[in-house]
């Protein structure tokens, strides 16, 4: 059986990464970047300029003409353009590209298409999501422990960003608190059938994996980029190539995707 497109993963060392935009990003009019870029602190806790100017690259060369949008809901007390400031971001850009505070942005309900959702039969996120031409989220890889178990982040929990934290906070108002609840793995269901299809590629800066534990953050050098057409696939070969296993909640939700796709034949 041929590979379908959606099923491409590519990687590359760093150093010699160009990155090729899925096919929507051909001629878009609408792109929009969402990079991990939420805390005013360097790579490996943000993405890496590097990496990023990359991809931005790679999208131009997609859409000459395109308006991209670099977006970002940040959790900190500072505002996404002063990080964007102060990280380089702004160093990247083109006379046609433009960042966002994604909290800034109109919203719009996306529905939950999974038959059973954890908690969210809606989420509420930026409308530029489902009118833009072309979505690529552009993740880094992380090894945490929430609630005493082992998480990997990469590309699909690189979305936690864009919802409003004046409707999903907890205690903590600089925080997404509700989206921990009743776990990350879990609400990550939530995330992805409703933003998460709307997104037509990722990117997980692997440069480093960054462990992050109860006796500090260590980043452990691996040099790689992963990208493709499709989140579960990228994120899998990332957590292959950073020697972590894949996490139940990637099978979970390809599960549920290949339920969905059954059930419209």
């Amino acid at each position: 059986m041929s590979a379908k497109s959606s099923d491409i993963v590519s990687t590359a060392k760093v150093e010699s990464f160009v990155y090729m935009p899925p096919p929507a990003a051909f001629g878009a009019a609408l792109i929009l970047v969402k990079p991990n870029l939420g805390y005013p602190l360097p790579a490996p806790v943000t993405v890496s300029l590097p990496v990023l100017g990359a991809v931005l690259r790679g999208l131009r060369r997609a859409s000459p003409l395109g308006r991209i949008v670099i977006t970002e809901g940040v959790a900190d007390e500072q505002s996404a353009e002063r990080i964007f400031k102060q990280l380089g971001v702004l160093e990247l850009l083109d006379d046609n590209m433009r960042i966002a505070d994604a909290e800034s942005l109109l919203m719009a309900e996306y529905e939950n298409i999974a038959p059973n959702p954890v908690r969210f039969p809606t989420m509420t996120a930026p409308k530029y999501i489902g009118d833009y031409d072309c979505c690529i989220s552009v993740g880094t890889f992380k090894r945490s422990i929430h609630k005493d178990q082992p998480h990997v982040s990469a590309s699909i929990n690189n979305l936690f960003g864009v919802f409003p934290r004046e409707k999903y906070h907890h205690q903590n108002v600089h925080l997404r608190g509700q989206l921990h609840r009743p776990s990350v793995p879990e609400v990550l269901r939530d995330v992805y059938f409703t933003v998460g299809r709307y997104f037509h590629g990722s990117v997980v800066d692997l440069t480093y994996k960054l462990v992050q534990d109860s006796t500090g953050d260590e980043a452990v050098p691996i040099g790689q980029v992963v990208w493709g057409n499709d989140l579960l696939v990228v994120d899998e070969m990332a957590c292959k190539i950073a020697g972590e296993p894949t996490p139940d909640y990637i099978h979970t939700i390809r599960a549920i995707r290949d339920q969905l796709k059954e059930g419209a034949k």
